[in-house]
């Protein structure tokens, strides 16, 4: 199952395909060369379909759990200063996501979304200090019933070059829905409520929708 936000780049990365091992076989008559070209021909377009990949794991919305919104691996767990919205310090768990990871963010948890907003920036690596406040990014917040407001950030990476994001504010959003896609590259931060119980260490591999960030 492919992610819809890939449909068209899938669409187009398939006739290119097709067209390179078509034009291979006939215009050349080295044996090698023909077969490495359409080789590396076939690497970068199963790379194109891998990146947007979208594996199906629908769960069991729990507002007593916070899940990951994302594949990757758990880069950040500190107290921080958030200045966009809460204005005081939060809890911050980021998880970083390679090319090769699934790129689709899920909600991480239920409730309503009290604000979304999209930030153009800069496209620093995405582990760089100040990927969060300078890089392209998108601030959702979400009043869950159990652990009050929960902040996500989808923060573009060096290769990425479009955040795609669907949480409206004012809407009813439900945990482990799609709430967007990140192409090529990112990571993702959330801020929670300081004392919450974080289930998650250092260097973590995160599986979105499968691994519990923190529980109630």
């Amino acid at each position: 199952m492919f992610h819809k936000e890939g449909y068209k780049i899938i669409l187009i990365a398939t006739v290119l395909f097709v067209i390179s091992i078509v034009l291979a076989g006939e215009l050349i008559s080295i044996n090698w060369l023909r077969m490495a070209l359409q080789l590396i021909a076939l690497f970068l377009y199963v790379i194109v379909l891998q990146f947007f990949r979208n594996p199906n794991r629908t769960i069991v919305s729990n507002d007593n759990h916070i899940v990951a919104p994302v594949d990757g691996k758990v880069v950040v767990i500190e107290e921080v200063f958030e200045p966009e919205y809460f204005k005081d310090k939060r809890l911050q768990v980021s998880i970083f996501m390679s090319p090769i990871n699934v790129h689709v963010t899920r909600y991480c948890v239920s409730g309503l979304v009290k604000f979304s907003k999209y930030h153009p920036g800069k496209f620093l690596v995405a582990w760089h200090p100040k990927a969060s406040t300078e890089n392209e990014r998108t601030t959702v917040v979400i009043e869950n019933k159990v652990f009050g407001e929960i902040l996500y950030r989808q923060i573009a990476g060096a290769l990425a070059k479009r955040i795609v994001n669907y949480a409206e504010e004012s809407t009813q959003v439900v945990q482990g829905t799609d709430a967007g896609f990140i192409k090529f590259g990112s990571r993702v931060d959330l801020f929670l409520p300081l004392g919450t119980k974080v289930n998650v260490k250092l260097n973590e591999v995160a599986i979105g929708n499968k691994t519990i960030i923190a529980i109630s």
